[in-house]
């Protein structure tokens, strides 16, 4: 037995591969710093769900076809708008996606309602931001990318080229990593024939998790609880004295850096322009040095990930919903391989109960009897 499934093979898949000891991560055999540098969100989707870069004229179709699905139904709205505005947005998200799957087109085929939810998850996302504001929800804007509309409909301006950049190399470093647990509670559910949108339901519960999702908001609080640079030290040899978690370090894949840290690293380092970024931004750097040096512990992807979302516009609480919007395209592609070879999941569990209890009559049972 293996607690926690690890390095327990668990399916067959093509879509990512995972270097956890040289700290590589490939999409269809595309190094994730390559699709970084000259792709774009929407290509990497066409390239995780189709294994192959597309053409020209196939990236244009694919991409109007995304544009043409993100409005959501006015059911999905009216829901949404009926939730109090405390509630979670992760949970929000959930419900959403669930509604989704009642209101949109019966007759789409699988590829279309892949297609619809990848292209309204931003769209539902920004939603629930807007009406946890009272703001009414902004449309989608036609003549703006993926990333440049996501942030449209978040903030209510069109993004200059470096923040759409950054959210476009936010929403490719988080569209596929293998099996992680959604991308596993999504292919389970897949594997029962259920629809694909009660599997994405299942992805998205999964990411909710503080394990899973929502690493980077932590890191954000952390930093604000060190405040200057000088105190960071301190701060991880104390929690580690506690044997407390330092958030945004340690991965079970990864043995060296996480390509994904170091990517955003480098962007968050872009993005500095006050003396509070400044401050930020090596407080983040000591713990890394001090995180190496006490544990031998490599930052992840949620190390960065906060500072560069608040950095373009997006609110703390919308991190994992953001989280949830790039890696759709992984959850959807992984869904529907494992609709192409299905087997039904059912792993066995390793007993470890009582065996051969004798039943006592209700009225002869003493307390602590069985």
């Amino acid at each position: 037995m293996s607690k926690g499934l690890e390095d327990v093979v668990a399916a067959t898949s093509s879509i990512t591969y995972i270097d956890g000891i040289k700290g590589r991560l490939l999409y269809r055999g595309y190094d994730i710093a390559d699709l970084v540098e000259n792709s774009s969100y929407e290509e990497t989707a066409y390239l995780i769900w189709n294994a192959r870069l597309p053409t020209e004229r196939e990236l244009s179709d694919f991409t109007k076809g995304l544009v043409s699905k993100r409005l959501i139904p006015s059911g999905v709205d009216s829901v949404l708008n009926s939730l109090p505005t405390n509630c979670d947005a992760m949970d929000a998200l959930k419900i959403a996606v669930a509604v989704l799957g009642i209101f949109d087109d019966p007759m789409y085929s699988t590829q279309e309602k892949a297609a619809s939810i990848a292209s309204k998850m931003g769209t539902m996302s920004a939603t629930i931001h807007r009406h946890k504001h009272n703001t009414q929800p902004l449309k989608p804007k036609d003549g703006l990318n993926f990333s440049s509309n996501l942030l449209y409909m978040i903030t209510g301006k069109e993004p200059d080229e470096l923040m759409a950049k950054v959210m476009d190399v936010v929403l490719i470093l988080h569209a596929d990593h293998e099996l992680n647990a959604s991308t596993f509670a999504a292919r389970v559910v897949a594997s029962t024939l259920s629809d694909i949108y009660s599997s994405i339901t299942a992805a998205v519960g999964a990411l909710k998790g503080p394990l899973h999702g929502g690493a980077n908001e932590k890191v954000v609080d952390m930093t604000e609880e060190i405040g200057s640079p000088d105190r960071a030290e301190r701060y991880v040899l104390d929690k580690l004295s506690r044997k407390e978690k330092i958030m945004g370090f340690g991965h079970r894949v990864y043995k060296t850096d996480d390509p994904r840290a170091k990517i955003l690293k480098d962007y968050a380092r872009k993005l500095i322009s006050t003396d509070k970024d400044r401050k930020d931004f090596e407080i983040l750097t000591k713990l890394q040095e001090v995180m190496i040096k006490e544990k031998q512990l490599h930052a992840n992807v949620d190390l960065f990930s906060g500072f560069v979302l608040n950095h373009i516009g997006v609110p703390t609480y919308l991190f994992t919903p953001i989280f949830a919007v790039g890696r759709s395209m992984g959850w959807l592609a992984h869904i529907m391989e494992q609709y192409s070879n299905n087997r039904i999941m059912r792993p066995v569990a390793e007993y470890s109960g009582p065996q051969q209890e004798l039943y006592v009559p209700v009225e002869r049972r003493s307390a602590g009897v069985r």
